[in-house]
């Protein structure tokens, strides 16, 4: 249910900060079990990088192996079933690297996402930011917040970070770490173009020859020499993946400047696909996501900590409670495509539960991209069908802690198992 907030504590068994993939799914997994949950998310939506940003698929459902494996069920699988049977999640896609993409409507998406934290029974708060933590005795109490109305607090006994930016964990002075801002993995702006004809070649070399020519030819800004470009099933609609910036986006400052550029970058490169791709002719811009998509700031610091190596070997854990099959998908030169790194077999890896785990702290769990990894693994395991099952697993950890004062791994483990998720 939608929660009306009084200017006074409220007192739960299970909070989650950030309600994109991760968070949804750990707050479907925590009320499963019985505990009085609340999912917090800063937006007027849920749904994360896939609906702030307008990304068109949900990644890492299944491995790259023909035939493909699926290997997210659980909360994830609900949320697909609830996009098929409103005619928004298309049959599984290819992508030109052989990657097994879920296609799916964005606006669908905040639909189906509100109507399974409703049934699940969990509350949530949409417009709200966590701007403090009270932390006692090596965990934390508390988490304080703000809306348009004023500043409230939320006690709870256990506590998930499903934010991205790990904000809870560095608010309550958990484990994590912040790289270089040179070494982060770049952003993106997804274009969504109107008007190109159903005849046009989307093949990433044909988008590789027309930019060559509009650079040649002074058309400008223009970052990557190519991208992935999808096109939107019945329509004249393609998104595209062009419009990179390199991106501090713990720093307003850098993200106000990274906006306005990526901006500039979409009307310079419909300019350029009108003028040297046949097809484009008549294109325009339907719609820009509505923030640059970002990939990677803070990470948090696990009991164990994801290696690059695990994720390619398709190394297997006693403790596993989720499972990872998207290729190392790193976005480092914004000129340029993504390097990948394939896994072993194009088959999956375990993740560990001692990586969602804080170091810092007993009762805090980190879900989607603040699960502990290395930065290799990071590329990886930050991908949305991976985050659903990650965030189920941390949900269902801080309800047994709640619940019980411990989270034992067999008991995590057999509860995923009866909400029919995969490990």
């Amino acid at each position: 249910m939608i929660v009306v907030v009084e200017k006074r504590c409220r007192v739960y068994d299970v909070v989650i900060v950030g309600g994109g993939s991760a968070g949804i799914a750990a707050a479907v997994g925590a009320a499963a079990l019985g505990a009085k949950t609340l999912l917090i998310e800063r937006s007027s939506f849920l749904g994360g990088q896939a609906t702030n940003c307008s990304i068109p698929t949900y990644d890492g459902f299944f491995t790259r192996a023909e035939p493909s494996e699926q290997v997210v069920g659980g909360v994830g699988r609900q949320i697909i079933d609830k996009l098929s049977m409103m005619n928004a999640c298309q049959k599984p896609l290819r992508s030109p690297w052989g990657n097994v993409m879920l296609p799916v409507n964005n606006e669908a998406v905040k639909v189906a996402l509100d109507a399974c934290i409703e049934e699940s029974g969990a509350d949530f708060l949409l417009h709200t930011r966590v701007i403090g933590a009270e932390v006692s005795d090596g965990g934390i109490t508390a988490v304080e917040c703000v809306d348009d109305g004023g500043v409230f607090s939320i006690k709870a006994a256990a506590f998930v970070d499903a934010s991205g930016e790990c904000n809870l964990t560095a608010m309550a002075r958990g484990g994590f770490f912040t790289p270089d801002p040179a070494d982060m993995q770049v952003g993106t702006l997804l274009i969504r173009f109107g008007g190109v004809s159903q005849g046009a070649d989307l093949r990433p070399q044909c988008f590789k020859t027309a930019i060559a020519s509009a650079k040649a030819s002074g058309i400008g800004p223009l970052s990557k020499d190519s991208g992935f470009v999808m096109r939107v099933s019945g329509s004249n609609d393609v998104i595209a993946t062009l419009a990179n910036e390199r991106v501090n986006a713990l720093d307003s400052a850098s993200l106000t400047a990274a906006e306005i550029a990526a901006r500039k970058q979409a009307r310079a490169y419909l300019q350029a696909l009108r003028q040297f791709l046949p097809g484009f002719e008549d294109a325009y811009i339907n719609q820009t996501g509505p923030q640059l998509g970002i990939r990677e700031t803070r990470h948090a610091i696990g009991e164990y900590v994801i290696t690059g190596e695990d994720v390619v070997q398709a190394r297997r854990h006693e403790d596993a409670v989720a499972r990872g099959c998207w290729p190392v998908e790193r976005h480092s030169n914004a000129g340029a495509l993504a390097a990948y790194e394939w896994i072993l077999n194009d088959s999956y890896y375990d993740i560990p539960l001692r990586s969602l785990k804080n170091k810092g702290l007993s009762n805090l769990w980190g879900a989607g991209r603040t699960v502990s990894c290395d930065l290799i693994a990071f590329a990886s395991v930050r991908v949305m069908g991976t985050a659903f099952a990650t965030g189920h697993a941390a949900g269902v950890a801080a309800a047994l802690f709640a619940q019980k004062g411990y989270a034992e791994i067999a008991q995590v483990q057999a509860e995923l198992v009866r909400q029919k998720a995969i490990i």
